[in-house]
């Protein structure tokens, strides 16, 4: 070997073992952060495990009872919720980036648009509530003392339609920039082969480009959705109330879309509360049993946050599969 060659031999050992130092440390905090989060699951699910059975999940809240208390009146709230968060934010959503991706032109308004949606995507939560109880609470809403001076008399106020109009501009930038994001992700070639075929561009987007980016569009809905079940701030700004001996609709089985339709119309009018607020209401209790009732309403919402982003997963996978280039 020449002079050069046992020159850069050191510094090529050193870079190795500080490369394998890097991947120990990352290693090490990996695991660090997956036996934290077991211990804390564990915990939980140790503490609410008396309670964690059917009649928590069918029955209300109770303070005279609290042995019998059940989320039912939490699950439903956030049910509805959910629904109504999905269709006001997901046609919007998809809508804003199918524009912003395909139609619109790379000029400084689209950018300032652009930039103004990543920084929306950042805002505290509870900014959302505040803008949500001023717009449709006092503007546009009956809402506590203010019904003399709000300027229409809509049908908001603290009701699951305010909630999920509140939980709708939450997760509006999120459905956006991830909807972009698939859109990018499906090659210029497929374009202009359907362009090239005489399609025009609308026909390209509704029959090519959406299909094909359709895995990455759901994946990122069920993810934004995901995070707006377990949100709690917003609602606690617009009112929503933590202690409620009843559904909205009284809609409180699957049985009753069928036996009370006029509940589905009236559910969104109705007050609600949520899982999150159910939970915060039981943590706050002084009472060890609803310290567990607690530790059980929290396994509850976070089967319920696996459930939808295991969707997310085979809904993406399920899709992959159908689609060949």
């Amino acid at each position: 070997m020449n002079e050069a060659s046992f020159s850069t031999d050191p510094q090529l050992a050193a870079r190795h073992r500080w490369g394998r130092m890097f991947e120990w440390a990352c290693a090490i905090a990996t695991w660090m952060c997956l036996l934290f989060l077991a211990i804390m699951l564990v915990g939980v699910v140790v503490k609410g495990w008396p309670h964690l059975n059917w009649g928590f999940l069918t029955h209300f809240d109770s303070q005279i009872e609290p042995e019998t208390a059940g989320i039912k009146a939490g699950l439903w709230g956030s049910f509805w919720l959910i629904i109504l968060t999905a269709m006001f934010s997901i046609p919007v959503g998809i809508g804003a980036a199918v524009y912003l991706e395909e139609y619109a032109k790379p000029n400084w308004v689209t950018r300032l648009i652009q930039l103004n949606i990543l920084n929306l995507a950042g805002v505290p939560s509870v900014v959302y509530g505040i803008l949500g109880v001023t717009v449709f609470g006092h503007m546009f809403g009956v809402f506590g003392d203010w019904p003399r001076e709000a300027v229409w008399h809509l049908p908001f106020g603290d009701k699951v339609l305010t909630g999920a109009l509140t939980l709708s501009l939450l997760i509006l930038p999120v459905v956006i920039i991830s909807t972009q994001e698939a859109l990018r992700s499906i090659p210029a070639s497929l374009r202009h082969s359907s362009l090239a075929l005489g399609a025009t561009q609308w026909q390209t987007i509704r029959y090519q480009v959406l299909p094909a980016s359709l895995p990455g569009i759901l994946t990122g809905i069920i993810l934004a959705l995901s995070r707006a079940v377990g949100e709690s701030a917003p609602l606690i700004m617009i009112g929503a109330l933590t202690y409620v001996s009843s559904t909205p609709g009284n809609i409180g089985s699957v049985s009753d879309f069928f036996t009370k339709p006029h509940g589905i119309i009236q559910a969104p009018f109705d007050r609600f509360t949520a899982m999150p607020l159910v939970i915060y209401n039981w943590a706050s209790q002084p009472d060890e049993i609803y310290q567990s009732l607690s530790a059980a309403g929290i396994v509850v919402l976070l089967a319920v946050l696996l459930l939808m982003n295991t969707t997310a997963v085979i809904i993406r996978q399920r899709f992959q599969s159908w689609i060949r280039w």
